[in-house]
């Protein structure tokens, strides 16, 4: 943790000293910019009595001055990208320090019907999700719940190569990051690849070509005039007729002009990022196949992209009086770019989702590699076939800080099942909660808080934080009933689940309690099923000695002097100290 905060501040200080320079070349290139429209003006004025070298000068000067004005749009971007490197260190460095709850929550993906989104603080404030984002774009941010909420078990290792690579770039994760939020995307990629894929041409290619014709007549038109060969009243006349033309299709153009306005800065965005995948080079199986995908007929996808993305800009010009008037009336200019567009929709709209999925990808796994950079000392677990499940030395949770971590040493085998018992705010459920997301980190492929770990991939299904729903008309019993109901249904199909459970059925009376949660445990030991249930009720561990695949664990807590102490160590045995009355007297309740 030391190196990578020492990393993001050297980055802090480079970025904040090159923004710094190009804030000063950009006052430079203003004053060029400002001279160049003085000497214009003035070379404009002293000879405007022959008007072809007037108009020579105009022609110079604001082709120099527009050279300029590219130059320090160019510079301004530049400084732009260094503001926000410089806010993505500050972050990084924030966050290091335990301060990520303004990083967004994720709320939204909370399900009920998850297998485990809403009991093990994934989402929500103080979510792990909340401390890993780092993506830039809706659909990466998608693609990275989906990488901790799968529940898949394959591929695991090609998940931690990918992510192992991409720990070792942190610049390059930076540099991603930095040029994806230069651009504000207001519409989905899914919307524009539904547009694109639905979209019908009206233009042919005799258009285009009665476009490039009409353009070199007005040229050519232009010069003569200047050259007083023809008269200027032909230029009226033409730029009515390209008008008229234009006015043909106007329809058809807006409708386009619409929706492309709308896709217009998502491939802008989207192709300086196919730039920045295609320029680097990966090693891993998994990046490398993603590189892969954005290879189309020996050309880059960025070029593709950027292709479209000057079409657009350019049918964009219609927008601006003048060159509406002019550009249509003298080039038809919307005509020719329309038809641009088409033929771009027509060559590459199928390709496009494609594309889109490995710019998501790469923002959803930069966010992986950058936990794994910001936390070296995590260890990738060790993938076994073996009959174990989890075999883990010093198991800690991620989002408690280092000092104030206690560790616990977990060996479950495969159809085991655990019965941890403990007092109130002995541990239990943060150990629960621990294991769980070992579990989902792992199976991400990401390095989990642990000094070893070997680890038999196997996916989480939970119980923990049942509510009623005034809404659905359920009380909090059925709810809870209906929650485990779920888990033996999914356990009947597939064994190969981690079953945690915390204190089940609260919702009914403590005999009734103690008899049905034996019951259910017998169930989940009789599927096969391995996990860990926490429980109060110290009846529930006479099933260790009836059913040998069942194993009791507790957690202590001790009065030292009239205070309360906790050492949150996992023990194997059955926990004999509970609190509820000293804590009921300690603070004046009772």
């Amino acid at each position: 943790m030391e190196d990578s905060i020492q990393f993001y501040n050297d980055q802090l200080n480079k970025h904040k000293v090159e923004a710094k320079r190009l804030f000063k070349k950009l006052g430079l290139m203003s004053l060029l910019r400002l001279s160049v429209f003085v000497l214009t003006v003035i070379g404009i004025y002293i000879l405007f009595p022959k008007w072809q070298l007037a108009l020579l000068t105009a022609i110079i000067g604001i082709s120099v001055f527009l050279i300029l004005l590219s130059q320090y749009t160019d510079i301004k971007s530049q400084r732009a990208l260094h503001r926000r490197l410089i806010k993505i260190n500050d972050n990084e460095i924030r966050i290091a320090s335990g301060d990520f709850l303004g990083q967004p929550e994720g709320k939204e993906y909370l399900h009920a019907e998850h297998a485990f989104s809403i009991d093990i603080d994934m989402f929500g404030r103080g979510s792990f999700f909340q401390f890993i984002n780092r993506t830039t774009i809706k659909e990466g941010q998608d693609t990275l719940v989906n990488c901790l909420l799968s529940n898949t078990v394959k591929a695991i290792e090609s998940r931690q190569e990918a992510i192992k690579e991409l720990s070792t770039t942190p610049e390059w994760i930076q540099l991603y990051s930095g040029i994806s939020q230069g651009v504000t995307v207001e519409h989905s990629a899914h919307s524009i690849i539904t547009w694109l894929k639905g979209y019908k041409p009206f233009l042919k290619r005799f258009h285009y070509c009665g476009s490039i014709g009409f353009s070199l007549l007005s040229l050519a038109t232009l010069a003569l005039t200047i050259f007083g060969l023809f008269p200027i009243d032909i230029l009226v006349y033409l730029i009515i007729i390209g008008l008229g033309i234009t006015g043909l299709y106007l329809k058809h153009i807006n409708i386009i002009a619409q929706q492309t306005e709308k896709a217009k800065d998502t491939f802008r965005q989207y192709a300086l990022l196919l730039e920045q995948i295609e320029e680097k080079v990966f090693s891993s199986e998994m990046l490398i196949d993603q590189q892969r995908k954005i290879e189309c007929d020996g050309k880059k996808a960025s070029t593709i992209f950027k292709q479209f993305s000057k079409a657009l800009d350019a049918l964009d010009n219609r927008n601006n009086l003048i060159s509406a008037i002019f550009g249509n009336g003298y080039l038809l200019w919307d005509i020719r770019q329309t038809y641009h567009i088409e033929k771009w929709i027509m060559a590459y709209s199928e390709k496009v989702a494609d594309w889109f999925e490995v710019v998501t990808f790469f923002d959803a796994y930069n966010s992986l590699g950058n936990f794994a950079f910001n936390h070296p000392e995590y260890i990738y677990p060790n993938i076994s076939s073996a009959d174990l499940t989890l075999d883990s030395k010093g198991l800690g949770h991620p989002l408690l800080a280092k000092d104030k971590r206690i560790t616990s040493d977990v060996k479950i085998l495969k159809g085991q099942f655990f019965i941890v018992t403990g007092a109130n705010m002995a541990g239990k459920s943060t150990f629960l909660r621990t294991v769980a997301l070992h579990i989902v980190m792992a199976n991400a492929g990401l390095p989990v808080c642990a000094k070893t770990s070997n680890y038999a991939p196997i996916k989480l299904i939970t119980s923990m934080r049942t509510t009623d729903s005034l809404t659905d008309d359920s009380s909090y019993f059925f709810s809870e009933l209906t929650r485990l109901k779920f888990i033996v249904e999914t356990l009947s199909t597939d064994s190969n689940y981690f079953v945690i459970l915390d204190e089940i059925l609260k919702g009914t009376n403590s005999t009734d309690k103690a008899i049905g949660s034996r019951k259910f445990v017998e169930k989940l030991v009789a599927l096969k099923a391995t996990g860990i249930i926490a429980t109060h009720d110290l009846s529930l561990t006479e099933i260790e000695s009836e059913l040998k695949s069942v194993k009791n664990y507790f957690f202590d807590a001790q009065i030292k002097n009239d205070e309360l102490f906790f050492d949150y160590r996992l023990k194997e045995g059955v926990c004999k100290n509970m609190n509820a009355s000293f804590l009921l007297k300690k603070m004046n309740i009772v």
